[in-house]
C-alpha cells in the first residue's frame, strides 16, 4: 500500500513539474499587435478609466487603437499609405 501511494505521489509531482514549466506561446490578437507595433518603433499611449482601457499606437504609416470595455476588446487598424 505504501508503495502504491509513493508511486502515485511521485507521478503527480513529476506531472505537475512538466506542465508548469511548459511555455504558453499562444498570444491573443491584442498582444500580437502590441508586440508588432513596438517592434516597428511605435509611440504607445495608454489611457485607463474606471473599467475602460484605451491603447493608441502610431508609426509613420500605421495607427492602431485598442479599446477594452468590460471584457470586450475592439481593435481598429488604419494604414496611411
Amino acid at each position: 500500500m505504501k508503495n502504491l501511494a509513493f508511486i502515485a505521489l511521485a507521478s503527480l509531482l513529476i506531472g505537475t513539474t512538466f506542465t508548469s514549466c511548459r511555455d504558453n506561446k499562444e498570444k491573443s490578437e491584442k498582444e500580437e499587435i502590441i508586440q508588432e507595433m513596438k517592434d516597428e518603433g511605435a509611440e504607445v499611449k495608454i489611457k485607463e478609466d474606471d473599467s475602460d482601457v484605451k491603447i493608441k499606437m502610431e508609426t509613420d504609416n500605421k495607427e492602431v487603437k485598442i479599446k477594452e470595455d468590460d471584457g470586450d476588446t475592439k481593435i481598429k487598424i488604419d494604414n496611411d499609405n
